[in-house]
């Protein structure tokens, strides 16, 4: 029996590693064998109107409530689960964005726009699933770890002064939410690499290898975003289940020979591309731990349909030549390798056209074969991306470091037709906008000069505002918050709201090293329905002259030491010490060989040598100066008078 047992043992042993090996490489797996940890890796790629392309990285984690998911992960990143058990973290999105996104040129519709553009600066909302007496202790210490975490200064928005708590009208609507900004935080490597080393591969393989700092931050618009929604566990002692997503959002110009060597009649081909020229690098493979590795190219409905019309100007034929045979191939553009597989959108109420996406699976790729695709324009295409019903902007009024304005205008983009349906023209037809406004402490605002124009013409508040919430701010203590919805008719062409405010004045050790530079205002918000954001106005306040203290500190140095030096030089001389000091150091300036001559003459005669008397020898150097004067005068006037003559 003993011998029967040992090789059962072995083999026992044998299974269980594998078992073990297993688990470690592709995570842990439950009973049913479905995989407890995922990650998935995504990159869209989109032609914009201004010869800029758009580059969208998309990542996902995600980890399934589970016992043991609170200390053991394979996949997902331990420090983010440990963060959302620590400070019982709900829902979560954190920003940090350079440049601002251009809705006009750029879109605002589609998702991207709608749900990756962020202010300038950094952004943080939380939302927490505690007692509201905790909420406001559990956002300092989360600003607090993200400000270690990712290298930042969101600690700054521990400050009562630097977050909000909207009521309903920030999306997710929550009486749990806190809402923080800082426009002015710079963005640069030490925000990204933190970001990057949650993923399982990092930067070393997948899609990931096409970040290259230089590429992404030479950019006109660059967003990095992190959002994670934290799901139930369903029952008592299980860690609750994190999705994680990490995003990247990056508007960039490509460089093309082509397009600069075009033709003055070719001056809108849009310039050609590939992955090496943008990133100087390529796609060597997919992540080992991702699941699905995939690169999208989209076409969006506007050049699809400029497509389309080109092709039937030059008659070149009558179908849809972007999904025939050719479709990597065809009179207007070339791609360099071919789709997997082709999407098409279903027709809409926002247009009659649909836009295509083509998809390319990087399973099939490797070093011997890298991914690099590649964008080949061959005719000249102009076109226009979907707009948003409504363009958002807000600027200032007034002048003077006393008062002013704030303004929120709105411009129709003759799209709200296509949200509200036919009968946009009909009276009852309304757009709801929700508008969303964090005003520091020191702009105090009053609300109740709050009005409302609607096409050039005062409306009633209360006519146009079906619903407001209102939250002053108070000095040193929280800011202002302006929570409104407004009813517009769908053929209203542009909506204005004015407010007024007076500026404070802060303490001395209050002002920022750069408080010359002005104070910000952070951006609003406007959903419509989609949501967007404005831009970060800089207020300029009563400043003290910084410099005022060094110049009296530096005077009064100056005076005192001049003072108090001349003072005790006229304490500590003597001056008949110095009289006899000065008769000491002419005689011994007298010359050596006449008193040597006067010597060896009187030992001649037999005659005693008198010792030298110091008057006459100063009054000879006195005459002899005086000498020297009369002659150095006479003569500069003989040169004088013989260059002018």
């Amino acid at each position: 029996m003993a011998l029967l047992r040992r090789p059962l043992l072995l083999l026992l042993l044998i299974v269980t590693h594998q078992f073990l090996q297993f688990r470690i490489a592709f995570g842990s797996v439950n009973e049913e064998g479905q995989k407890q940890e995922e990650f998935y890796e995504e990159l869209l790629l989109k032609p914009l109107p201004d010869r800029k392309l758009l580059t969208h990285f998309h990542f996902q984690s995600s980890a399934p409530p589970s016992t043991s998911n609170g200390r053991h992960h394979h996949l997902f990143p331990k420090a983010i689960s440990q963060l959302v058990l620590k400070f019982q973290v709900k829902e979560m999105e954190l920003s940090f964005t350079q440049g601002r996104w251009n809705y006009e040129s750029w879109g605002g519709f589609d998702p991207i726009p709608s749900s990756n553009a962020k202010p300038p600066g950094v952004e943080l909302w939380a939302v927490f699933d505690a007692p509201q007496h905790l909420i406001d202790a559990l956002w300092k210490n989360l600003t607090h770890t993200l400000s270690g975490l990712f290298c930042a200064s969101i600690n700054f928005l521990e400050s009562s002064t630097a977050y909000s708590a909207p009521e309903w009208s920030f999306p997710p609507a929550s009486g749990k939410l806190r809402y923080g900004t800082l426009p002015r935080e710079a963005v640069c490597t030490e925000n990204l690499t933190p970001w990057l080393k949650l993923l399982p591969c990092r930067d070393k393989a997948g899609i990931s290898m096409l970040l290259d700092r230089p590429s992404i931050y030479r950019g006109f618009y660059h967003s990095q975003r992190l959002h994670l929604t934290s799901t139930g566990s369903g029952s008592e002692g299980m860690d609750p289940g994190i999705i994680l997503e990490q995003t990247l959002t990056v508007v960039l110009q490509p460089d093309s020979q082509r397009a600069s060597l075009a033709h003055a009649s070719e001056k809108h081909i849009q310039p050609s591309w590939s992955l090496s020229s943008i990133f100087g690098k390529q796609i060597s493979g997919r992540c080992v731990l991702a699941e699905t590795s995939s690169v999208y190219f989209l076409l969006d409905k506007g050049l699809v349909a400029e497509l389309e019309h080109i092709h039937k100007e030059n008659e070149k034929s009558e179908e849809n030549v972007l999904i025939s045979e050719k479709f990597w191939n065809n009179p207007s553009f070339e791609l360099s390798a071919k789709p997997d597989r082709i999407f098409i959108e279903e027709s809409s109420l926002l247009s009659k056209n649909a836009s295509v996406l083509y998809k390319f699976e990087i399973e099939k790729y490797g070093e011997s074969e890298p991914f690099d695709l590649g964008l080949f324009w061959k005719t000249p295409v102009v076109w226009l991306c979907q707009q948003a019903p409504l363009h958002a902007n807000r600027f200032l009024m007034g002048s003077g470091n006393e008062r002013g304005a704030i303004a929120i205008s709105l411009k129709s983009t003759q799209s709200s037709e296509g949200f509200m349906g036919s009968n946009s023209n009909d009276e009852r037809c309304e757009l709801r906008v929700d508008v969303f406004q964090v005003v520091p402490w020191y702009v105090k605002v009053y609300f109740h000069s709050l009005q409302v124009f609607v096409d050039q013409q005062p409306k009633a508040v209360s006519d146009i505002i079906e619903k407001i919430h209102v939250s002053p701010s108070k000095d040193k203590v929280s800011p202002g918050v302006m929570e409104l919805v407004l009813t517009l008719p769908c053929s209203v062409s542009s909506a204005v709201l004015t407010i007024e405010f007076d500026k404070g004045f802060l303490h001395i050790d209050e002002y920022p090293p750069d408080a010359n530079q002005g104070f910000d205002i952070p951006s609003a918000i406007e959903k419509s329905p989609v949501m967007s954001y404005t831009e970060v106005l800089l207020v300029p306040l009563t400043t003290p002259d910084f410099s005022m203290p060094y110049n009296v500190i530096t005077i009064t140095c100056t005076v005192f030491a001049l003072y108090f030096g001349s003072l005790l030089n006229a304490l500590r001389r003597r001056v008949a010490e110095e009289e006899r000091f000065l008769k000491d150091k002419a005689a011994k300036k007298m010359d050596r060989i006449p008193l040597l001559l006067s010597k060896l003459s009187a030992k001649l005669r037999g005659r005693h040598l008198e010792g030298p008397q110091a008057p006459p020898a100063s009054s000879s150097f006195i005459n002899s100066k005086s000498v020297l004067k009369v002659i150095l005068i006479a003569g500069l006037a003989v040169y004088w008078q013989y260059y002018f003559s």
